[in-house]
């Protein structure tokens, strides 16, 4: 694969890259070792503090906390995923006033923070005379703004097809928007998984400004623990670990996905039964006479 953002370093270019890595490695190493032995004589790290954490009824409320994380992330996803297809069908419509409304809705809330949208949805809203849970302004926030990042994914998938797709389609007799059902989005969506789940990702994580507005998610949930048994340090530690092993798991689903689709549209060359007969009739034409 070619490099996208320069060259390919040479003997030198990687031998610098390599000794950067190493002073990099032993640089963080020697961070972590400073806060490991800083963290020790301050007794943070006695058994004593650790505790709290093999308490069961702590160990449930953790969990508690991870299930509304996991709840609020995938009824967000699900809606963000219906709202960016919306989105991204109205950036590539015809008609210059869907064209106009999604591109400016995507503009506005891909820069709007997340966590003033969060705010705005649980303590603004009710000015307007809709009162919501911390569940759903947390959803709708997330909603709001994951939709308009997935539909500019959807959209660079959906552009990605080659035009020959939306050409054979409408040689099919297929109207437009019966392609882009029918032929179109089912390719773009296989295309797209891997970055799907990467976004997912972030919006997994994203959850954890549920803080703001009272909702009870992992990293609330960690600081209530913590405040409750006079270890947050522990508490917290224990749901940085829990954040770590969920994201992990679902950066290796996103690796393999790729994995998966670079290899199912890269199999190999496309080869034509006939070519050569085809070849030969077009030599035979540009012959002179």
């Amino acid at each position: 694969m070619s490099a996208v953002l320069g060259d390919t370093p040479g003997p030198r270019g990687r031998h610098r890259i390599a000794m950067a890595s190493i002073v990099a490695s032993i640089a963080l190493a020697l961070a972590v070792l400073i806060a490991l032995r800083r963290l020790a004589g301050a007794g943070e790290l006695d058994a004593a503090k650790w505790r709290l954490l093999t308490q069961p009824q702590v160990a449930r409320f953790l969990l508690g906390g991870l299930a509304n994380t996991l709840r609020a992330a995938a009824v967000g996803l699900l809606l963000a995923g219906i709202l960016g297809t919306v989105l991204a069908l109205g950036r590539l419509s015809r008609s210059l006033p869907f064209r106009l409304a999604a591109g400016g809705y995507v503009e506005f809330f891909r820069a709007y923070p997340l966590l003033i949208l969060v705010i705005l949805a649980f303590y603004g809203l009710p000015k307007l005379g809709v009162n919501l849970p911390p569940y759903w302004a947390l959803v709708l926030a997330l909603t709001a703004y994951n939709g308009a990042v997935l539909g500019e994914i959807f959209r660079a998938g959906i552009q990605s097809l080659e035009r020959g797709q939306a050409e054979a389609a409408a040689a099919l007799g297929l109207r437009h928007w019966q392609a882009m059902r029918l032929v179109i989005l089912p390719q773009a969506f296989r295309r797209m998984i891997p970055t799907i789940v990467s976004q997912a990702v972030t919006l997994l994580k994203d959850t954890s400004l549920g803080y703001a507005v009272g909702f009870e998610e992992l990293l609330r949930r960690s600081l209530i623990a913590g405040d409750f048994g006079k270890d947050p340090l522990q508490a917290l530690t224990a749901a940085a670990v829990i954040y770590l092993a969920v994201n992990f798991t679902l950066s290796r689903v996103a690796r393999h996905l790729e994995v998966r689709q670079r290899r199912r549209y890269r199999a190999g060359d496309i080869r034509v039964a006939g070519a050569e007969d085809l070849e030969a009739v077009a030599a035979a034409a540009s012959m002179p006479r």
